[in-house]
């Protein structure tokens, strides 16, 4: 018999009144719920129990604040030794997440927070899922962005209940989806408020609802349509990323269209299955990159608790103003100061905008956000704020001006921030009588996109002062990186010497779209050139003569600089620009090695900072350079494809 309450390490089942089985994971020793082998070995021992005692039904639930299950357990993962112990280790989920979903009473998921990877797999084993309706859920299958597949019935049943087109959607981007997009798309039965959350979950668990079908159509595409559909997601694929790269993604169309969704059953040989997928090398490397990722989200936690609440920003320029719309995104009251009404007005215009976008159109949550950021031309805020960044034009004279206003009307426990991108904090901090609370808070743009923030140290920077402004990224749900101050900090400083070698290969005659594909085919998001071209070729121009001290620059650069043809902000650069987007012509063949001849700056310049110091060691260099760059995250980093990966 199931006793009232019976517990393991990391699993509690107990029976309620109505005679429902509750059966909460609770990790031990870990804020975050992950399926490691004890977890699962101890699931199995509870399914043994359900399978002998067969209850009125199972509901499956987490006993964390933090969410449901982050996925596997990527520590585990990165210990195997090889493909075989990949399949084995599949083959016990997939086993064990069978004989859930054959149960033969009601089994019900409840989702609150995140819901990724396995654990979404194994509500997908379940027949009803239930969500939460709060901003924390989310669930996704991001196997594909540690290089892997989703093996334990992810790829079989999603497409099952949803169909296809959006399963593949979900299953080759890793996108994440909410409460509502759950239920609107069939993967949630129903989406409620946390307060009535357990409710709910009796009510439907017992409910004798048919599990969820999609529709005929989909069932279709699912069935007789199905290599349509693979031969579809196949073409669009290809545009975004190259097999020898990144092979996961192919390898979980092929699993759907040939196997079943059955990762199991496809051989040891094959391009698809783990054996190959470790086998070749991405898998691990990206991999690498996930803990790249959670050590920078470390560097934000350590030992400061206390949360900003509001934000001063002074400049409304785009920078300044899109720093203002993020952290109004984050919840933060933000107090935006400029000159004038007319000079904040187009930032509060464009932050309107994108929370048009990021709310879908929920005018309430809109409002709200547009409340919270507060047009002050006066800088009345200065005075209240926690942080306060300063980003206005790079004049050394202005911003001692400024900061020594900010430092008589600040509090004094306020960070004082700076957003340069090319003066040294040492001689910003001249004019604070307190040169120790001043950092540098270094943002990239577009700012909504791009993940890193490099927090910068100056000579004078008080440890404390930086702990503080590394605990604000994190809050922005950004990543910070530690950085000494000095000429480009660390991302500007690789990627000035790679646009000018770039720009040197334009200059011998290569055409721009050839060096571009070249660096595109390496996994590049965007060629040197079209990035040139999208920050601007008079920042090009300051900055490589900045950070290299080339006496000599580029003829074309600076023909098209003089002529006032500044790249995408001017629609003439290097590309004609039409709509914002760069009008190409065809790529030709480029000369053998021009990848290689173009990385080597880069690579150069990644070492030379780790040896000056600039940034504390390989790991962190290689993990500002993807974030802050989008470096092809295929290699593991610059650095380690330098002393690990081949020759192009």
């Amino acid at each position: 018999m199931i006793m009232n309450e019976l517990l393991w390490q990391h699993w509690q089942i107990s029976r309620d009144a109505q005679g429902i089985v509750w059966l909460t994971l609770n990790c031990a020793n870990s804020s975050t719920n992950t399926l490691g082998g004890a977890v699962i070995a101890e699931l199995g021992q509870a399914i043994d129990l359900l399978e002998a005692e067969r209850p009125k039904a199972l509901i499956i639930r987490s006993g964390k604040e933090a969410g449901f299950i982050a996925g596997a357990d990527v520590e585990e993962f990165s210990r195997l030794a090889d493909g075989a112990a990949a399949r084995t280790m599949v083959e016990r989920s997939w086993k064990l997440f069978a004989r859930i979903e054959a149960l033969p009473f009601p089994t019900l998921a409840l989702i609150r927070g995140h819901c990724m990877g396995g654990g979404l797999e194994l509500a997908l084993a379940c027949r009803y899922r239930l969500v939460v309706d709060e901003p924390g859920t989310r669930l996704a299958l991001p196997e594909v962005m540690l290089g892997i597949v989703p093996g334990w019935g992810g790829m079989l049943r999603l497409p099952r209940l949803i169909g296809p087109a959006m399963a593949l959607d979900m299953m080759l981007t890793g996108k994440q989806i909410d409460a509502k997009q759950a239920r609107k798309l069939g993967l949630a039965d129903d989406c409620v408020p946390p307060r009535v959350m357990d409710n709910a979950a009796r009510i439907m668990v017992l409910s004798g609802a048919p599990a969820h079908r999609p529709s005929l159509p989909q069932r279709l595409l699912n069935g007789p349509l199905k290599a349509l559909v693979a031969a579809q997601a196949r073409k669009a694929l290809v545009k975004k990323a190259r097999q020898a790269q990144y092979p996961a993604p192919y390898a979980i169309i092929d699993t759907w269209q040939n196997f079943g969704g059955n990762s199991l059953a496809v051989p040891a040989g094959h391009p698809a299955s783990f054996e190959h997928l470790l086998q070749q090398g991405t898998a691990m490397n990206l991999v690498r990159v996930f803990f790249l990722q959670q050590r920078l989200k470390a560097l934000g936690k350590q030992g400061v608790s206390s949360k900003v609440r509001h934000v001063h920003v002074v400049g409304a320029g785009v920078m300044g103003g899109d720093i203002a719309a993020w952290c109004t995104l984050r919840g933060m009251t933000v107090t935006l100061q400029d000159q004038s009404i007319e000079r904040i007005a187009p930032a509060i215009k464009r932050a309107a905008e994108g929370f048009a976008k990021k709310y879908r159109g929920d005018r309430k949550e809109v409002r709200f956000a547009l409340d919270r950021l507060i047009a002050d031309p006066r800088g009345d805020g200065l005075g209240r704020a926690d942080v306060i960044i300063e980003a206005i034009f790079e004049n050394l004279d202005a911003k001692h001006a400024l900061f020594r206003e900010i430092e008589q009307r600040a509090r004094p426990e306020a960070i004082l921030a700076t957003n340069t991108s090319s003066l040294r904090l040492e001689d910003i901090a001249q004019a604070l009588q307190k040169p120790e609370r001043l950092v540098g808070i270094h943002f990239f743009n577009p700012v909504a996109m791009m993940p890193l923030v490099e927090v910068v140290q100056g000579a004078q920077s008080g440890e404390p002062e930086l702990a503080r402004a590394m605990a604000f990224v994190q809050q922005l749900d950004k990543l910070p990186l530690p950085v000494k101050s000095a000429p480009g900090f660390l991302v500007n400083a690789v990627l000035g010497p790679y646009m000018l070698e770039a720009m040197r290969c334009v200059e011998e005659g290569i055409a721009p779209e050839t060096v571009d594909a070249a660096m595109l085919a390496f996994g590049m998001p965007m060629g040197p050139i079209e990035l040139a071209d999208t920050v601007g070729l008079d920042v090009a121009l300051a900055a490589g003569k900045a950070l290299t001290g080339a006496a000599e620059v580029p003829g074309k650069l600076a023909g098209h600089v003089a002529a006032g043809e500044l790249g995408r902000k001017t629609g003439t650069g290097f590309y004609y620009w039409r709509d914002g987007k760069p009008v190409k012509g065809r790529p030709v063949a480029g000369p053998t090695g021009l990848a290689n001849r173009l990385l080597q700056p880069l690579l150069a310049a990644s070492e030379r900072c780790v040896e000056q110091g600039i940034v504390a060691d390989e790991d962190l260099a290689d993990a500002g350079i993807i974030f802050g760059t989008g470096f092809s995250p295929w290699t593991g980093g610059p650095l380690h494809h330098l002393h690990s990966g081949p020759q192009l």
